[in-house]
């Protein structure tokens, strides 16, 4: 099944998972905390409202000034997260973070080519973004601790790619 499916086939539980995972993995981009959205995804657990915790990343991310286009559009999902999650919106959100995500990373793949072609980095992005919906798919809430496994791995990588960038800069 594609991503696009898939997307159009999960519940709400689902959906916030797909976004916050895809915002997960990218936020390193801003800051260096990994427990910044640690309470966003306990909501997904329990789920209780998130509104108040949301409101604590957006503070957060407020006070930083993204140092690149890829960090800006990375915090531009984490801004753009519905406060409520159900509805278009969501599903509207959880679109456009993974449409972003695979933005970020095809602006930090370091691979060459051209945009036809599809790029490592991007495609392993695409792979996880599969794997967190699929897995919210088949078991539900009990998919959502492998899912944030699937996302600090993305994080690990995308954080490797950066300081790769950063030392060949240097």
């Amino acid at each position: 099944m594609s991503l696009e499916e898939l997307i159009a086939q999960a519940d709400a539980r689902g959906l916030a998972a797909s976004g916050l995972a895809c915002s997960d993995r990218c936020v390193s981009l801003l800051v260096e905390d990994d427990e910044l959205l640690r309470p966003l995804w306990a909501h997904l657990v329990d789920g209780s409202d998130w509104s108040e915790s949301l409101a604590k990343v957006r503070a957060a991310l407020d006070a930083v000034e993204p140092g690149s286009e890829a960090a800006g559009v990375a915090r531009g999902m984490l801004l753009s997260a519905p406060a409520q999650r159900e509805g278009d919106a969501l599903r509207e959100w959880a679109e456009a973070c993974s449409a972003a995500s695979l933005r970020v990373h095809r602006l930090l793949d370091p691979s060459s080519g051209s945009a036809d072609e599809e790029l490592p980095l991007v495609a392993a992005e695409l792979g996880r973004q599969t794997v967190v919906l699929q897995l919210l798919a088949e078991h539900g809430p009990q998919g959502l601790r492998r899912a944030l496994d699937v996302s600090g791995e993305g994080r690990r990588v995308l954080r490797a790619v950066v300081s790769r960038r950063a030392r060949a800069q240097a």
